[in-house]
């Protein structure tokens, strides 16, 4: 199912979760039974979600059967109550989720989207977007990725490698800080060199 959340699952990947959790407790929770009962199915219903996860990837109207499709909320500010009915959302849940976003003022929606996911996807108009760096000529740098070159006291030194930076500047940045290495919680640095180091907290 790769790397998703458990509320950005689509339903059908949902009811595998759920067959496979049912599956696996069998076989844990009776001896008598086989580890074959347990695996076989297992992978039975793992290969039938591979396989619809494969057609619903080639073809639009199996994706729109299993996935559903998006529905339109809020349309130029105004609020469809037919398809709020529809997806069962009260106007309580509307405004929760769209204070979730940070939106407290209804004028200034002109889209809201219920995802397939269920998630609800806030688009405001345009005059009432934060402005951007590039709208006011302002010039900014890019946030870099910062590479972490000491987790919970252990030196991450593939990462040390990556980031361009050797062991002797490692030892002088915490030369500099008057600590070790196993005193430090967090140490990250980017490519601008830029460093970020938390101390470990003294244990109570």
């Amino acid at each position: 199912m790769g790397k998703r959340q458990l509320g950005e699952m689509e339903p059908s990947e949902f009811v595998m979760t759920m067959l496979l959790a049912n599956l696996a407790a069998n076989p844990m929770q009776d001896a008598a039974l086989s580890l074959a009962s347990g695996v076989v199915p297992i992978l039975t219903i793992l290969s039938i979600e591979l396989i619809l996860s494969y057609v619903c990837l080639r073809s639009i109207k199996i994706r729109k059967f299993f996935c559903g499709r998006p529905i339109i909320l809020i349309e130029n500010g105004k609020i469809s109550q037919e398809n709020l009915r529809r997806t069962r959302i009260t106007a309580d849940e509307l405004t929760e989720h769209l204070r979730e976003g940070g939106v407290l003022d209804l004028h200034t929606v002109r889209y809201a989207i219920l995802e397939t996911n269920g998630q609800i996807s806030t688009f405001l108009y345009a005059k009432d977007m934060p402005p951007r760096a590039s709208d006011l000529g302002v010039p900014v740098q890019d946030d870099l990725l910062p590479y972490t070159l000491i987790s919970d006291g252990r030196i991450m030194r593939e990462n040390l490698k990556k980031a361009g930076r050797n062991q002797s500047w490692l030892n002088e940045v915490l030369q500099e800080n008057s600590c070790t290495a196993a005193d430090v919680f967090l140490l990250t640095v980017d490519d601008r060199g830029k460093l970020y180091l938390a101390r470990k907290e003294p244990k109570s």
